[in-house]
């Protein structure tokens, strides 16, 4: 059984109703719930929230709601892997226990079947513990600076200011969209970013972290295009 769990906690403080606002034309979680089914890969699509509203929404775009997240799993400290773990939980001890399950934030309007379908490939292909979005930087992160509490700069890596860009090794980040894993993984808390994970690489036009009302209007810019994009390319 493969299971898709798309958390999605009530309380947002710096983007109120983050998970359900309205995104270019749905509700965010509507577009990581329509990914998910589009991608034809899963047997359940599972929302794990401690809101009801949110509940309602989700199941509006036809996710299932089969428990509500407990408060202890519902506070700005609680990370992934816990969430995720507390759901298999659940379906475990009510008769289906999934073998892959694939963590789908609920706040990436970028997410796309294809790159899903991907990261299942790259799992079972490389028998990893995790497959996840990946994205490069912009710029290298051994020439990054700080600025110092006097209000100057100076630099992390020193030694690698004369280093010219193009010999420095390339870097990469999550790109917060989903993290496919085993069963055992998720249970056994084993990290994500570990030498048994395999990056799925995705363009940096098709990322972008939505924490702040600034990231939410550049998203919708993004977003906009590459609807756009895609529409002439269908042409």
């Amino acid at each position: 059984m493969r299971l898709a769990v798309i958390p999605a906690r009530g309380g947002s403080k710096r983007i109120p109703r983050k998970n359900i606002r309205e995104f270019c034309g749905k509700p965010m979680i509507a577009w990581s719930i329509e990914a998910a089914r589009e991608s034809g890969l899963f047997d359940r699509i599972v929302i794990s929230t401690d809101n009801d509203e949110i509940a309602e929404v989700a199941k509006t775009y036809g996710a299932e709601v089969p428990f509500m997240r407990p408060m202890a799993l519902a506070d700005d400290y609680t990370g992934t892997i816990p969430v995720i773990a507390h759901a298999i939980g659940w379906l475990s001890e009510h008769g289906e226990t999934p073998d892959r399950v694939c963590c789908v934030y609920a706040t990436a309007p970028f997410v796309q079947p294809g790159d899903l379908r991907r990261g299942l490939e790259a799992l079972e292909e490389r028998q990893a513990e995790y497959a996840f979005s990946v994205t490069n930087y912009t710029f290298p992160i051994q020439r990054a600076l700080r600025i110092t509490e006097d209000g100057y700069v100076s630099m992390f890596q020193p030694e690698r200011f004369a280093t010219r860009s193009q010999d420095l090794e390339e870097a990469w980040h999550d790109a917060g969209q989903f993290y496919w894993g085993r069963t055992e993984a998720w249970c056994a808390g084993i990290p994500i970013f570990s030498e048994r994970s395999v990056p799925v690489i995705l363009p940096r036009h098709r990322v972008q972290d939505i924490d702040t009302p600034e990231d939410w209007g550049r998203a919708e810019w993004l977003f906009r295009a590459f609807q756009a994009q895609k529409g002439e390319n269908e042409d």
